[in-house]
Parts: structure tokens; C-alpha cells; sequence
């Protein structure tokens, strides 16, 4: 099932960074980059990283020039794991490519590698609620309560995997079609976004 691929490399990379835990350090990538994994862990990597830059800027005592510049990271991150969903599903793309959809297929509202985006983000949850509900220090309570959401998220994986795994069974035996839409992020672009077009005039 390409689920539990996705799991083992999403669990891999988020061990690995937090072996360090530090925003500043660099990605290696223990997968060739001819392979479906490289794009996998590059992904949640990104993830990881951004998980804790979001942390980072909302400690109310920041500095506000150090904010700026992590809101920036953070804006340059998206954009990142955005172009990144668009080569995983570049994946499946080619690897179906010869598989003719059958009489009344149908589209998916979300194509597999943004479902698998999800995933990634879950799987960072689920790893952040763990350490929750056994934070040494902690009341009772937050236990309790972090047990409990780490025991939704744990099967709110369970069906997100299914799903994911149905949806590219569907696809590979021609029940479903998919079909691809660039994002077309605005913000970042010089000539869409009206702050960045102005300031050439």
C-alpha cells in the first residue's frame, strides 16, 4: 500500500530532524533521487521545518525585523511544498498514464499527492501530540486531554490512508481519472500581486 510508504518516510524524516531539532540545519536526504521516497521525505521536511518556524514566530517577545524575516521563510516554505505536490502528483501522472479511464470514471476532489500533503502534516500531529501527552511536568489534565485528541488523530490516520490507498487503486484500475491544476500562488508573483507590480512603476 502506498500509504505505509508515505508513513516510513514521513516517520524517518521527522525523527532525523528532530535528532537536532533546529531550523537552521539542512536537509540529507537518505533516499536516490530517481525514487518516489526522495520526493516523499523532501516533502515532509518541509513540513518539519515549517511546523516549527510557525512556532517560532508566535512567541509574543519577538523581535519584529526576526519576525519579518521568518514570515518570509515561511511564505518561501509554502511555495516549496506547494511545487513539491505538484511532482508527486507529476508521479502518479506518468506511472497511470497508460491506463485508459473506464466508461463513467470519475475525478477525485483532491488528487493523490495533495491527500498525501495531509498525511504529512498528520503524521507531524500525531508525532507533536505524543510528546504532549507525556510531557514531563505537565498537569493531569493536559495529559489526559492530549491523549485523548493523540487518539483521534491516530485514527484519522488510519481513514486518511485508506482513502489515499483507495483513491490510487481507483486511478490504476481506471474507475477514477485525475487530472492536475497548477496553484498559481499570487502573492508571490511580481506581476500578480499588486504590492510587489507597483513598486516597478
Amino acid at each position: 500500500m502506498f500509504s505505509k510508504i508515505c508513513l516510513e518516510v514521513f516517520e524517518k524524516s521527522i525523527l532525523n530532524y528532530h535528532s537536532k531539532d533546529s531550523v537552521n540545519q539542512f536537509i540529507s536526504n537518505p533516499f536516490e533521487k530517481d525514487k518516489i521516497e526522495h520526493l516523499l521525505y523532501h516533502k515532509n521536511w518541509i513540513d518539519t521545518v515549517q511546523w516549527h518556524l510557525e512556532d517560532l514566530i508566535r512567541d509574543p517577545e519577538i523581535d519584529p525585523t526576526e519576525a519579518l524575516k521568518l514570515k518570509r521563510t515561511i511564505d518561501s516554505s509554502n511555495q516549496k511544498r506547494t511545487d513539491l505536490v505538484e511532482f508527486i502528483d507529476s508521479f502518479f501522472l506518468d506511472t497511470y498514464r497508460n491506463i485508459s479511464p473506464k466508461k463513467g470514471a470519475t475525478l477525485n476532489s483532491e488528487t493523490p499527492a495533495w491527500a498525501i500533503d495531509r498525511l504529512s502534516i498528520l503524521s507531524l500531529k500525531i508525532f507533536h501530540m505524543k510528546e504532549q501527552a507525556n510531557r514531563a511536568g505537565a498537569s493531569q489534565k493536559h495529559l489526559e486531554d492530549c491523549s485523548k485528541k493523540l487518539n483521534v488523530l491516530k485514527q484519522q490516520k488510519i481513514d486518511l490512508c485508506t482513502s489515499i490507498d483507495e483513491l490510487i487503486s481507483d486511478i490504476e484500475s481506471g474507475n477514477k481519472y485525475m487530472k492536475t491544476y497548477k496553484q498559481m500562488k499570487m502573492y508571490n508573483d511580481e506581476d500578480l500581486n499588486p504590492v510587489l507590480y507597483n513598486l516597478k512603476k
